[in-house]
C-alpha cells in the first residue's frame, strides 16, 4: 500500500476581470464545493465530475491510502488575493508536512492561476510541494484544458495531465488518468522523459470547444499519436485573458523514450499550428443574432445565443445587460436569458412575491466603465431558493446553492436571476425555476462553450454573440502589456509588441 497525499487549488484568472478572488470566495465555493480539508475531501467530492474525485476513486480502488490536504476552487475572476493564496497553500503545505513520508502527491490544479503577488500560482504550488517531499517523490497534477502551462510547472511536476474536452465532461476521467500516471511513476521508481512546445498564437474561448472543429479533430489525433508513440500527451489551448509572459497554447508529453516523446509532441504541435486558420469563429452582434434566432427558433428546437463576453466561467460576473436590452427591444416570442447574477434584484423580486410588478434596475453590479443597469418594469413570474442538483453531462452531481433566484417577465422576454455567480451550463438551472429549455424558441446563455454539453442536443443552431462584457471573444482587443514578443493575439492576427517601458 502506497501513501498518496491528495489536494487541490483551482482558479482560472482573467487579469482584466472586474473583481478578485479572496479567501471567502474559496471558502464558499459558489458553483464549486466549498473549501474542504483533510479526510472530509473524499466524501465532499465523491460522485461529482471533479478531477480529484476521479483520482481518489482510482487510488482507493488500487488499495492506497490518501491523506487529504486541502481542496478549494472558485469561479474565474481577476487575481487571487495574496491573502487567499498564502492561507490556502499554507494549509496545504502544513498538512503535507504533518503527513510525514509519502510515496506520491496528486494535486487537482487548474493551471491558469495568477495572484496579486505571483504570475504563476500553480507553478509556485508545485515548487513548494517539491521542497517538502524532495526530488524522489513523484508529483502529478491534473490541469484544466485552459491551462497556461509554464516552465516552472513542467520543472516541478513529474506529470501534468489536462482535460481533453471543452465543455469539460471528462474532468473526473482526467483525475483517473493522472492517478494512473502517478502510480506508474511510483512503480517505476524514476521519472519519465518529458517535452513541451508552446504555440505562437492565442485563440478565443468559443473557438477552443472540442464539440467543433478543429478541436474535435485535434483531440482525436492526440489519442492516436499518444497510442502510436507510447506517450502521455496533453494539449492545452490556454486561457487567453491572462496578461503574463507565459500565457500560451501548449502541447506537452511524458514517456519512457525521450525520442518518442519529443516526436509525439512535435507531431501534435505541428497539427495545431497547421489548423490555426480554423480557430477563427464567427461572432454576431446582438441585433443580428436575435433577428436570426427569431426566424429559425422553434419550440422544441431553440436557437442558443451564447453571451460569451460576460461568461462567468471566464471572469465575467454575469451582470452585463447588452444582450438582454437587445432582446427586450426586439421582443421575440418565447425568449429566455439566464443567468443574470444580481443579488439585489433577486431580493427585490422575493420581497414583491409572485405576480408583483415593479421597476427593476437590473445588472451592472460590477462597476465596469460604460455599463449601466437596465431599467424597466418587470413582473415576478417565479421565485426559487437556488438549491438544486445539476443533471447535465458536465456538472452532473454538483449541488448548486445560488441563493435566491427569480424569473422576471417583460412582454415576451423572461430573465432568470440568481444571487451567486455561475455560468449557464446546465438545464437544471432553468428547470429549477420552472422553465423547460427545450420548449423555448430563444435561449440566451451567459457562457462561452460549457453550455454545449447540455444544450447543444436540443438546439437548432448556436450563435456566438459579442455583446459588451469583460471577457472579450477577440483577445486582440485586450490591453496586454506583458505577453512574450511575437505571440499572435488571434489566429493569423497581429503579433504582440511589448509597449515601451515608459509608455
Amino acid at each position: 500500500m502506497a501513501v498518496i497525499a491528495v489536494g487541490g487549488f483551482q482558479h482560472e484568472t482573467n487579469t482584466f476581470a472586474p473583481s478578485k478572488a479572496d479567501y471567502a470566495t474559496f471558502a464558499q465555493g459558489g458553483a464549486w464545493p466549498p473549501l474542504t480539508e483533510g479526510d472530509a475531501i473524499a466524501p465532499r467530492l465523491g460522485g461529482a465530475n471533479i478531477p480529484a474525485a476521479g483520482a481518489l476513486a482510482t487510488l482507493h480502488a488500487a488499495g492506497h491510502r490518501t491523506p487529504g490536504l486541502v481542496w478549494a476552487a472558485a469561479s474565474p475572476t481577476a487575481h487571487v488575493t495574496a491573502d487567499a493564496f498564502e492561507r490556502i497553500v499554507g494549509t496545504l503545505t502544513r498538512r503535507l508536512e504533518q503527513a510525514g513520508a509519502v510515496d506520491g502527491v496528486y494535486l487537482d490544479l487548474h493551471g491558469a492561476m495568477v495572484t496579486e503577488h505571483l504570475d504563476d500560482g500553480d507553478g509556485e504550488i508545485l515548487a513548494r510541494v517539491r521542497r517538502i517531499v524532495g526530488p524522489g517523490v513523484p508529483i502529478v497534477a491534473s490541469l484544466d484544458l485552459h491551462a497556461n502551462v509554464t516552465r516552472q510547472m513542467m520543472a516541478f511536476a513529474d506529470g501534468l495531465v489536462a482535460y481533453r474536452t471543452y465543455p469539460h465532461v471528462d474532468m473526473k476521467q482526467t483525475g483517473e488518468r493522472a492517478a494512473r500516471l502517478l502510480l506508474t511513476l511510483h512503480e517505476r521508481g524514476a521519472p519519465l522523459a518529458r517535452a513541451a512546445r508552446a504555440l505562437d498564437f492565442l485563440t478565443s474561448l468559443p473557438a477552443q470547444s472540442t464539440f467543433i472543429e478543429p478541436g474535435r479533430r485535434l483531440y482525436e489525433l492526440l489519442a492516436t499519436v499518444e497510442r502510436e508513440e507510447e506517450a502521455v500527451l496533453s494539449f492545452t489551448p490556454g486561457f487567453p485573458m491572462a496578461d503574463f509572459p507565459e500565457c500560451q497554447m501548449t502541447v506537452l508529453g511524458y514517456g519512457a523514450d525521450p525520442v518518442r516523446v519529443r516526436r509525439a509532441v512535435d507531431r501534435l504541435a505541428r497539427a495545431v499550428a497547421e489548423a490555426e486558420a480554423e480557430f477563427v469563429v464567427e461572432l454576431f452582434d446582438p441585433a443580428t443574432a436575435i433577428a436570426r434566432a427569431a426566424r429559425r427558433g422553434e419550440v422544441g428546437a431553440p436557437v442558443v445565443l451564447a453571451d460569451t463576453q460576460d461568461n462567468p466561467g471566464a471572469g465575467g460576473n454575469g451582470d452585463t445587460t447588452g444582450l438582454l436590452a437587445a432582446l427586450i427591444a426586439a421582443n421575440p416570442p418565447d425568449a429566455v436569458l439566464g443567468l443574470l447574477i444580481d443579488r439585489a434584484s433577486a431580493a427585490q423580486a422575493h420581497a414583491l412575491g409572485v405576480g408583483g410588478k415593479a421597476t427593476f434596475h437590473l445588472g451592472a453590479t460590477s462597476g465596469l466603465p460604460g455599463h449601466v443597469p437596465l431599467v424597466g418594469e418587470f413582473t415576478v413570474s417565479v421565485l426559487a431558493d437556488g438549491n438544486f442538483t445539476c443533471t447535465g453531462p458536465m456538472f452532473k452531481g454538483f449541488s448548486m446553492q445560488l441563493g435566491p433566484m427569480a424569473v422576471l417577465t417583460h412582454d415576451n422576454v423572461r430573465v432568470v436571476l440568481a444571487s451567486k455567480k455561475v455560468q449557464a451550463a446546465d438545464q437544471a438551472m432553468f428547470r429549477h425555476v420552472g422553465i423547460e429549455p427545450a420548449r423555448e424558441r430563444i435561449l440566451a446563455l451567459k457562457s462561452s462553450a460549457h453550455f454545449r454539453a447540455d444544450f447543444a442536443p436540443i438546439a437548432r443552431e448556436i450563435l456566438i454573440v459579442a455583446a459588451p462584457g469583460p471577457a472579450p471573444a477577440d483577445p486582440s482587443t485586450l490591453p496586454f502589456r506583458r505577453l512574450r514578443a511575437g505571440l499572435r493575439l488571434t489566429p493569423l492576427g497581429p503579433a504582440f509588441v511589448p509597449p515601451h517601458p515608459d509608455a
